[in-house]
């Protein structure tokens, strides 16, 4: 380790980094040079616990050795294989496998790199299902006020975070947006499922209504709200969605980049609400995050209505380079061991009365103004200093890391989402840590 410790650049200035504040950055650089199970190693040698799994992704804990194992035998077999007309075993032995966890009707995988990849090729099924059924006038993309679907165009289009749209034109066209679901005066600390904001999914109808089902292709949410500061769906809401895209004939998309691989105590947030989409959007957790890869679920009815026409032509003409990379399936099919053996895909629900009680005893600090959670998700937000908005968060976050904690912020808000390794002396230590610091009145 020492030798690593001193490995940090001499000059930081030609990775424009993202989502950062670089030149806040560049002034007091913070990096990470290891990392083990719970922890990271920064390049002063100081540890810090890993209270967001990364960036959402890092679900079984990091460095885990039957994935890094994985990693290095399959490039010193077989580093790469096109997908196009061509294939290599653990592609399909992955696909399968990730069936096997899936919903019941999601039979089909199309693989990506990122989750953004996996929002962009959903958009383009649901558009190109249309067609192939004689429906082509179904061209409309409805996503919803505060939603994230990564940065590529389609995501920020459906997407509705306004300063990851604001700078980039018009963006598509043909594309409206359901109102969000958060209830800030009836659902303050709520624990799980608000009880008030279900019958926020009646608005669908009122955009049906205003363009008609005949346009509309497809419905895009995520089933929490992650980026945007953990939105959990109020009771009934995810239900009427379902019903009211059933009704019309429209697809209804789940996002589950975060929520996707145990986050909730179920392998897919779709099995937890108990309401199956058409199309699932997945990423993130698919690999632990150590190496970028997506994947997108459809049903038999969506992968079989484009199974037409001379066997020899291409039935869909979308996919990646990178597409089912070998070292990516193999960093996949070991992380799904890892879930299996460690039974991480149901470890959140185990854990999430203990998260529960700890993250909302935070309650009485300065400045929290609400706290949510469900599964291994949590978010506190904060009051926002007067014509300084995401300030106090973003202090809170240096200031965490200062103290061996990392969390991620969004706005005035603080999400949390621990690798689903977490133990309760982790939980422990994360909210203690952070009572110190929301204490000091930030």
């Amino acid at each position: 380790m020492s030798t690593r410790l001193n490995a940090a650049p001499n000059d930081l200035s030609a990775f424009w980094m993202p989502f950062t504040a670089n030149r806040q950055f560049k002034k007091e650089p913070r990096l990470f040079v290891g990392a083990k199970d719970m922890y990271y190693t920064t390049h002063d040698g100081r540890q810090v616990l890993d209270g967001t799994a990364g960036l959402w992704c890092v679900n079984a804990g990091h460095c885990r050795p039957k994935i890094t194992e994985a990693i290095s035998q399959q490039a010193g077999e077989l580093d790469y294989a096109p997908a196009f007309q061509l294939g290599h075993p653990k592609a399909f032995e992955l696909a399968n496998r990730l069936v096997d966890i899936a919903p019941e009707g999601m039979n089909h995988v199309l693989y990506t790199n990122s989750g953004s990849e996996s929002v962009e090729t959903a958009l383009k099924v649901a558009l190109a299902y249309h067609r192939v059924k004689g429906n082509g006038s179904r061209s409309r993309l409805i996503g919803r006020e505060r939603g994230y679907h990564g940065v590529n165009f389609g995501g920020i289009s459906v997407g509705g975070i306004v300063t990851n749209r604001k700078m980039f034109g018009t963006l598509l066209t043909g594309v409206d947006h359901m109102p969000h679901t958060h209830v800030p005066g009836k659902n303050t600390f709520t624990r799980g499922e608000p009880e008030h904001g279900g019958d926020i999914a009646s608005e669908l109808e009122r955009i049906v209504t205003l363009h008609d089902a005949s346009t509309i292709a497809a419905v895009i949410v995520e089933p929490v709200a992650g980026s945007t500061g953990v939105l959990i769906p109020p009771k009934g809401y995810l239900q009427k969605l379902r019903e009211i895209c059933t009704k019309h004939g429209i697809l209804l998309i789940f996002d589950e980049v975060i929520t996707g691989f145990g986050r909730l105590g179920t392998p897919f947030a779709a099995q937890y609400y108990g309401v199956t989409p058409d199309i699932i959007v997945t990423a993130k957790g698919l690999t632990n995050g150590v190496i970028p890869m997506g994947a997108v679920f459809v049903t038999s009815e969506i992968h079989d209505a484009f199974m037409q026409g001379p066997e020899h032509m291409i039935e869909f003409f979308h996919g990646y380079t990178y597409s089912g990379n070998p070292i990516a399936a193999a960093a996949a099919l070991a992380t799904l061991d890892t879930y299996k053996e460690e039974g991480l895909l149901t470890r959140a629900a185990e854990l999430s009365d203990y998260w529960a009680d700890a993250l909302h005893s935070l309650k009485d600090c300065p400045n929290v103004i609400d706290i949510r959670n469900t599964g291994l998700i949590g978010a506190i937000e904060l009051a926002p200093i007067a014509g300084e908005p995401t300030k106090r968060a973003f202090t809170a976050f240096l200031k965490a890391y200062e103290k061996g904690l990392l969390i991620r912020t969004t706005g005035d808000i603080i999400a949390l989402s621990p690798p689903l390794i977490i133990e309760k002396h982790h939980i422990d230590e994360l909210f203690g840590k952070l009572r110190e610091i929301l204490q000091n009145n930030i």
